[in-house]
């Protein structure tokens, strides 16, 4: 996959198949676009193209007024659409400037002649263009000026997934893993850096390492316990892991501290990426390092079961 940032990047591809968005996420809604994408292009002998924006746009419009999380980071996402079969990934710089572009100028700068589109994909409730003003509706009325095919992924299709970025990221902030996985179609994953703690969990036998998330706008789950996978250097490892205020040691700040099963050695400064499989138990401060010792070997002993299930 070509990522090109910026339209004046990008090369000339042959028989454009094109879809637009932000894809946060990139869940079971965005991937029966994606996949209907890439049998276009098959029939038609063309290369799929996904324009997509950053940053987010909410967070140009409203940045006093959203705290938006997002689902995935841009080199996520980038990952996950290579997945699904984009060919070329075409960022544009969201910029209030660009936010005032109308519907007819966004369609003629860069869907005919940055791209120079054979056909447009787009969701039932897709909307483009200055106040979203632009519409599947203000396609099909001005169909005859535009020299593209013209395709909606109908409400109904839609409908059927019944998924939302919304509707995720409330799941994960409720510590609902099951019901946010079930909505993606895979697990949902944090990537970050390991970096040197308090050391505490190895005086109690228990050594965990600290995850650093390199972007304040990745959506970092509820506090609390979790069963997870951790992918480190290709390696695949069972673990729990814990997100929060450590309130039995009198924590200040929130941590992101994984327990990984049956590892010996140093992670330091190594690349992580975690896979959340399941909602162990809500973050508690407990009587001391004795009752938090017990409760930690039940905690590995219920992520254990877990994970041998999945």
């Amino acid at each position: 996959m070509k990522i090109y940032e910026g339209v004046d990047h990008f090369e000339k591809v042959s028989n454009a198949v094109v879809t637009s968005g932000t894809f946060d996420g990139v869940h079971l809604g965005h991937q029966k676009i994606l996949q209907r994408l890439s049998n276009i292009a098959k029939e038609i002998g063309g290369e799929t193209v996904l324009i997509t924006f950053w940053p987010h746009p909410r967070m140009v419009l409203y940045p006093n007024e959203h705290k938006l999380k997002l689902l995935s980071t841009f080199e996520e996402k980038s990952r996950l659409l290579k997945n699904f079969g984009i060919d070329h990934l075409l960022t544009i710089p969201f910029t209030k400037e660009f936010s005032n572009l109308s519907s007819g100028e966004f369609i003629q700068k860069i869907i005919i002649d940055t791209i120079q589109t054979r056909k447009l994909v787009i969701g039932y409730d897709h909307r483009f263009g200055k106040n979203r003003e632009g519409s599947f509706a203000y396609l099909k009325e001005n169909k005859h000026k535009f020299n593209f095919d013209l395709e909606e992924i109908s409400r109904e299709d839609v409908d059927d997934v019944g998924v939302s970025s919304t509707k995720i990221r409330k799941a994960l902030e409720e510590g609902n893993v099951q019901i946010a996985n079930e909505y993606l179609g895979r697990d949902y994953e944090i990537n970050g850096i390991i970096i040197k703690g308090q050391q505490l969990g190895r005086s109690i036998g228990f050594p965990t390492a600290n995850i650093h998330v390199p972007h304040d706008y990745k959506l970092i789950p509820c506090n609390g316990a979790y069963a997870v996978t951790v992918y480190v250097e290709g390696s695949r490892y069972n673990g729990m892991l814990n997100i929060g205020m450590r309130p039995t040691v009198n924590g200040e700040s929130q941590t992101i501290e994984v327990n990984l099963f049956d590892f010996d050695g140093d992670l330091y400064d190594k690349r992580v990426c975690v896979h959340f499989k399941s909602y162990l138990r809500p973050e508690k401060k407990f009587a001391g390092l004795e009752a938090l010792k017990y409760q930690l070997a039940k905690d590995k002993e219920d992520a254990q079961r877990i994970l041998t299930q999945k």
